[in-house]
This record gives C-alpha cells, sequence and structure tokens, in this order.
C-alpha cells in the first residue's frame, strides 16, 4: 500500500515502492499495488478538506473491502499519508509489516529539522511544538491535522502499534525511533536497493567535477555547502527546489546548474564525476542517490549527522567532514583518495544494496510477521 506524492516533486520513495513491487514479481510473488495518487486526488475542489479531516481523525478512505477480496498473506504498508485512513488497521487481522521511509510519525515536518538544526521537540515530549512552529509547509493551519493526530505521541500511531514488523531502511533511523518509544524487537533493519548499473555505465573516467544531486530546499544544505564552496573546485549541481535563485547567487563561477535530470540519466552520467557530494543537514533515512552512486563506483564526501555519514564511515566509501571543517583541505584530501575507492565503492553496492540482497531480508521479514501473528487469519470476516 502506497500514497503516492505528486508527481510535481521527485519523490525517492514513489520510485522505491514501484522497484519494490516489480522486484517482488519478477521473484515469483503474487503481489497487487494499493495505491493512491495524489495529483488524481487533489482535481477535487474539497481536497484539501477531505486530506487534513482523514489526517487529524485517522479515519476515511480504508482499503479493507479490497483487501479482504485480494486476501494477502501479508499487507505491507509504505505511506498512508495524506490519502488513506489510518484506523482501519485495528481491524485487519493478517500479518503486516510497514516501513517507515521518513519520520512523519513523529515529526509534522517528517524530517526533524527546523530552523537550520535538528529538532526532536515533539518526539521529546512538547506535541504541540510543531503546531506553535507551524512546521508543515510553514502553516499552522496546514500543521494543525498533523499535530492533532500525533497528539499523544508515537505509541498512539494506530500503525505503529498494530505492524508486526517495521522495516528502517539506516541504522540511524531505527535508533531514533528506538529512542521515540517503538519496540527494538518490531524494528529490523532493511536497506534500500537500486537497480545494478547497465552496459557501459560503470565505464567512465573522473573530469575532475564534484556533484551534488539534491533538493535544494533548507534541510539538505545545498546553499551552506555553496556558500563556502572553494572557487577553484569545479562543481555540478543537479536539482531544484524553493531556494534555487539563493543558491545560484551563493554559488561562485566554478559551480553550474545542471536542472533536474531523469533518474536512468543520472546514473549514467555518474561514473564521470570525480566523487558525490552529500551535506544534507537532517538525520535522512537512505537517500537513493547514495547507493546509486555505490553501484556507479562514485565515492561520497559526507556532512557529519546523516544517515549517509554513518554509512561512509561504516563501509569506508568516502570521507565524513564537519561544517566547521575548512572545505578546500577536504576537497584536496578527497580527489587524492577517491580513484582507489571506486571498485571499492562497486563491491560495497554487491554485498549490501542489490535488488537480490533486499528480496533475501524483505522475505525474511514478512516470514517474520507470519509467525508474529500468532496464527491470525489473514481474512477478517
Amino acid at each position: 500500500m502506497h500514497s503516492f506524492y505528486t508527481a510535481g516533486k521527485p519523490s525517492g520513495e514513489n520510485a522505491l515502492v514501484r522497484d519494490q513491487v516489480r522486484a517482488l514479481g519478477a521473484a515469483g510473488h503474487d503481489v497487487e499495488l494499493f495505491a493512491a495518487h495524489t495529483d488524481e486526488l487533489a482535481r477535487d475542489p474539497f481536497y484539501p478538506l477531505r486530506a487534513a479531516a482523514r489526517v487529524a481523525s485517522g479515519r476515511g478512505n480504508s482499503p479493507l473491502a479490497a483487501l479482504r477480496a485480494y486476501a494477502p498473506d501479508v499487507v505491507h504498508v509504505h505511506n498512508l499519508f495524506p490519502n488513506f485512513g489510518r484506523s482501519w488497521v485495528r481491524h485487519w487481522t493478517g500479518p503486516l509489516v510497514a516501513t517507515l521511509h521518513n519520520y512523519r510519525p513523529m515529526c509534522a515536518a517528517a524530517t526533524l529539522y527546523r530552523a537550520g538544526a535538528v529538532c526532536t521537540r515533539c518526539p521529546d515530549g512538547d506535541s504541540w511544538a510543531s503546531l506553535r512552529y507551524g512546521c508543515y509547509r510553514d502553516s499552522r493551519a496546514a500543521t494543525l491535522p498533523l499535530a492533532w493526530a500525533g497528539r499523544r505521541g508515537i505509541g498512539a500511531d494506530p500503525l505503529l502499534a498494530r505492524a508486526d514488523r517495521l522495516v528502517l531502511n539506516s541504522r540511524l533511523s531505527q535508533r531514533t525511533y528506538r529512542r521515540a518509544g517503538l519496540p527494538a524487537e518490531r524494528l529490523t533493519l532493511v536497506p534500500n536497493f537500486v537497480d545494478a548499473p547497465g552496459p557501459g555505465e560503470d565505464q567512465g573516467g573522473d573530469t575532475g567535477r564534484w556533484l551534488v544531486a539534491a533538493r535544494l530546499s533548507a534541510e539538505k544544505g545545498v546553499l551552506e555547502l555553496l556558500r563556502q564552496w572553494p572557487d577553484h573546485e569545479p562543481l555540478d549541481v543537479i536539482g531544484d527546489g524553493e531556494l534555487l535563485a539563493e543558491c545560484r547567487a551563493a554559488a561562485p563561477a566554478s559551480v553550474r546548474f545542471l536542472g533536474q535530470l531523469d533518474r536512468a540519466e543520472l546514473c549514467r552520467r555518474m561514473p564521470s564525476w570525480r566523487g558525490l557530494i552529500f551535506p544534507s543537514r537532517w538525520y535522512e533515512v537512505q537517500p537513493c542517490v547514495q547507493i546509486e552512486a555505490l553501484a556507479a563506483g562514485l565515492p561520497t564526501l559526507a556532512f557529519e549527522g546523516s544517515s549517509v555519514a554513518e554509512s561512509v564511515r561504516e563501509h569506508g566509501t568516502g570521507l565524513v567532514t564537519q561544517w566547521d571543517e575548512p572545505l578546500a583541505p577536504v576537497l584536496q584530501e578527497a580527489a587524492a583518495r577517491f580513484p582507489s575507492l571506486r571498485a571499492h565503492c562497486r563491491q560495497v553496492y554487491a554485498d549490501h544494496y542489490t535488488e537480490r540482497a533486499w528480496l533475501s531480508r524483505i522475505t525474511g521479514v514478512y516470514e517474520e510477521a507470519a509467525r508474529a501473528a500468532g496464527g491470525r487469519p489473514t481474512v477478517a470476516l
């Protein structure tokens, strides 16, 4: 199950769901995608009011009838916000798995980021902080349904309380949800996957240019990166967003803005860059671009504080730096070390982030969920 975000903004989550449905089908499983599409539903002039009521109450747009007709062995929920209700999960008696792609169950903005820094006020007990600050879309009115839904804390979330297994994609997100109070025995780590490089995609030489591929918004840190980017280092910025004009104004002449590239074209060109720069200022979960870089043999320079920085350090696939550290010498060190890391990055991808590795892990999770369901019937009559 997945509520698809609008196509107007690139969504790694949407792409991951489609990839996972395809991978399960290719492995021989019967898969049905129960979807709601914001772009279609938003044509209704009353959509904002309906969506707000659905989020605040948890009621509305229940898939129970369709699920009972299909009678699946396992239901796997990715995203219900804002187009599915949540209360229906209490009435589903079969095995239920949910992937937590972001931090929305404990943060109206879904990022645990506010005013230039990580913010954990809401999961720390100040449940109305999001409303005071208007954390969702910088609007108290838009935030109110989310604040009301989360007023009793993460433990009261119907989906999180009901799921037999909760899938996290990074160790940082797993720790974060555990600190927020979710039971460790239901949290399981399953990293995402991306497709292996196609013919010719894994070849290419280092052109000497660095790469940033990110949404140009505050939590992604691109603006702060450009404000301290050395004027002699060539950098390509791929992406768009509300901070585009500010990013252009802050960038030295050595920076090129290439706009949006579709996923296939970005992956095809990745081996030609010197390294991926990952300046995100929020925790992240597990962005696709980092795995795509590994598949292309592209090392990463990450800034401390994100799940990507932890992954780079754990697997030795690049360098991690601090925001207060001078950037020019770090880039010089990275330029010297990264060529020798390309083969290692490809091997880390092959060991941890392939479709086969994901299938093995997720089917194991489905089996655990079925056992945890304790013999409940898969169809609620």
